[in-house]
């Protein structure tokens, strides 16, 4: 966020049991389009959930198809910043702050 503020992606979440009655927990983040900030970075973005929309996300009553819609499009990109992080990210043993952390430009030297 520009605010450095946190944020929810909107999510589905599951018990079951599978064939051999074992219960299995599963979880998705929700996909839309990208909005213009990241629109050359991917084909997708996760869904981005306003604060106002949080009580009613996790509303198990929530029925509107209309409710649903709203809270599934790109977030606003202005309300959001991007910059280059190192490439620790594509790589799972690393999961600290550090993965986050603005790539600064680095001066090319001839």
């Amino acid at each position: 966020m520009r605010d450095d503020s946190l944020f929810a992606f909107a999510g589905i979440w599951d018990r079951w049991k599978n064939p051999l009655g074992e219960v299995i927990e599963t979880c998705s983040i929700l996909t839309t389009t990208p909005n213009a900030l990241l629109l050359d970075v991917h084909d997708r973005m996760p869904v981005i959930l306003p604060i106002d929309h949080y009580d009613l996300w996790l509303d198990p009553g929530l029925k509107s198809t209309d409710a649903l819609r709203e809270m599934l499009r790109p977030y606003e990109p202005s309300l959001m910043k991007r910059y280059p992080v190192s490439t620790r990210v594509n790589q799972v043993k690393n999961d600290d702050p550090d993965c986050a952390a603005e790539l600064k430009e680095q001066s090319v030297t001839a």
